[in-house]
């Protein structure tokens, strides 16, 4: 197929996209949004669709494991659910009086949505339920890797579609194979594109000249200080570490443990399956990690015995070991370690003190990973907020399991989602989670008010009283 043909496909299920969204706005109700949601987090839930595309994601990109996408797909789903359920996207919001100002929420348009292979369900799930909820229409672009595990999902939403009688061309995806001109195409076309994953298609978004959300990589640290519940954290962190194979972009990377519970913190870890790593042998992990300077497909996202045999540290790791950490103390492009390694490795840095395991922390967000998040197991109130008011983040992830509450979890406050904005550190436009309000805009209906101007005096007084008129 040719570029022209290409772009042709694109703007043909555009154009079925367009009608869609039209006659679903058209005939709009709360109702009816609610509905179409339900129906599409019902398609991935469903337990035995979920299993299906859980054992097709992992068939097909070879990237983590059935049991822990189960999980994913379940509890991402319900997490917006219940963050969405009750939440009015249509008709005339709730008004202010005193402002005199009418709110009426509106769809965006078509969503063009570009969604990784590490979750190849999970992701396009939660862009779909978001859309349908505000009135939108989607498209999916999935990754190479992803185009079945995505086409099967669709498959399953419009099935759930036929029992409510909704339009099919509200969720579609680009025609395979995908082509950079269509996924070009589709972030051309849209009235508002959404990408997760590879930065490079992050990049091509906020180029497109069309609005963009786009959204950072990962690399996050995670601090450990001497006053931290060790047994309790090492618990999260491989819990963490481990789970879906490190696919999450919350997984933590970089683990920084203060000198005083160094060794004692080893210990922790080593009772959860981590078998450190010393530092005159990080080379050899280096090398097999990053054979040609690109992260090693026969290892990233993989089971801990595969990982461990394509390293090989099968005679130098405990039987049983679910994770390694790497001892280095090296940090930006000449020490990879220190950047994102989508596997069960962690690198190991030993702070001095508090301020000292900041700084590694800086340095690391510095060279990759700025803006999304850092995390902490302290029992100092005031350590979290020193981190928050100092670092380039915009997450600090407090005594939990990182990749489970960056995202959105039962027991924190943040939105479920899976794509994390990281603000202007990361290059991007939000700087929260991904959520139902991105999806949505408002008309404002703006009436007359009794005038509130203020004399100069109320605006100037302190000023005058401290520069002078």
């Amino acid at each position: 197929m040719n570029i022209s043909n290409d772009i042709l496909s694109v703007d043909m299920i555009m154009a079925r996209a367009r009608a869609a969204q039209a006659g679903y706005e058209a005939g709009g109700s709360q109702r009816r949004y609610d509905l179409a949601a339900q129906a599409a987090a019902w398609a991935i839930m469903e337990p035995d669709r979920n299993r299906q595309l859980a054992e097709l994601a992992v068939r097909t990109t070879g990237l983590g494991n059935v049991a822990d996408k189960i999980t994913k797909n379940h509890r991402k789903t319900l997490g917006l659910m219940r963050d969405i359920q009750g939440i009015q996207t249509f008709g005339i919001l709730p008004e202010d009086p005193g402002t005199g100002i009418t709110e009426i929420a509106r769809p965006l348009g078509v969503i063009g949505a570009v969604v990784p292979s590490t979750n190849p369900a999970a992701t396009p799930a939660n862009n779909i339920i978001n859309a349908l909820k505000c009135g939108n229409a989607i498209i999916l672009s999935p990754s190479p890797k992803g185009i079945e595990c995505c086409a099967a999902l669709i498959a399953f939403i419009h099935a759930e579609f036929d029992k409510i009688g909704e339009d099919k061309d509200l969720v579609q995806m680009i025609p395979a194979p995908g082509t950079k001109a269509k996924t070009q195409r589709l972030l051309e076309t849209a009235d508002l594109v959404i990408v997760t994953g590879s930065q490079d298609n992050v990049r091509r978004a906020y180029e497109s000249g069309t609005p963009a959300i786009g959204v950072g990589a990962g690399n996050v640290a995670v601090i450990v200080d001497e006053t931290a519940d060790l047994a309790a954290a090492a618990h999260k962190i491989a819990a963490s570490k481990t789970f879906d194979n490190a696919t999450s972009c919350s997984s933590e990377n970089e683990l920084i443990v203060l000198d005083a519970v160094y060794d004692t913190f080893l210990d922790a870890l080593a009772a959860e399956g981590c078998a450190t790593i010393q530092a005159s042998q990080a080379d050899g992990v280096v090398a097999r990690l990053w054979p040609d300077g690109h992260l090693n497909r026969d290892i990233i996202a993989k089971d801990a015995e595969v990982m461990i045999e394509k390293l090989g540290l099968s005679e130098l790791v405990p039987g049983g070991t679910r994770f390694i950490a790497v001892e280095t103390d090296g940090i930006g492009p000449d020490h990879p370690l220190s950047g994102e390694k989508l596997s069960r490795v962690v690198a190991l840095y030993r702070a001095r003190d508090f301020d000292h395991a900041a700084e590694l922390a800086k340095r690391i967000l510095q060279y990759q990973g700025a803006g999304h998040s850092i995390g902490l197991h302290t029992a100092d109130a005031d350590r979290p907020v020193a981190l928050g008011r100092h670092l380039p983040v915009c997450r600090v992830i407090v005594n939990q399991a990182h990749c489970f509450a960056t995202g959105g979890a039962f027991d924190n406050g943040l939105p479920f989602s899976l794509s994390m904005g990281c603000g202007t550190w990361g290059g991007n436009s939000i700087d929260a989670n991904l959520h139902w309000r991105h999806y949505l805009q408002r008309t404002r209906i703006v009436r007359p008010i009794a005038p509130q101007e203020p004399a100069l005096e109320d605006i100037f007084a302190g000023y005058w009283t401290e520069a002078g008129r």
